[in-house]
């Protein structure tokens, strides 16, 4: 099958970001930068990341 799980890294800050793109980070549990969080690969969560994708750093296991 595919991949099961996504690293997501905060690598920039969502200070000074409209509410909306704070409110994607906090969803996905990122909060300090360098921060790494795993979540599992649904369509949800790719959208998410889609949202940020400026602000994060993506790796696929």
């Amino acid at each position: 099958m595919g991949k099961e799980t996504i690293k997501v890294t905060l690598k920039r800050s969502g200070a000074g970001r409209p509410p909306k793109q704070r409110a994607v980070l906090r969803g996905l549990g990122l909060r300090r930068l360098r921060q790494t969080v795993e979540r599992p690969n649904t369509p949800e969560i790719r959208g998410m990341i889609k949202k940020v994708i400026h602000l994060v750093e993506v790796e696929e296991e």
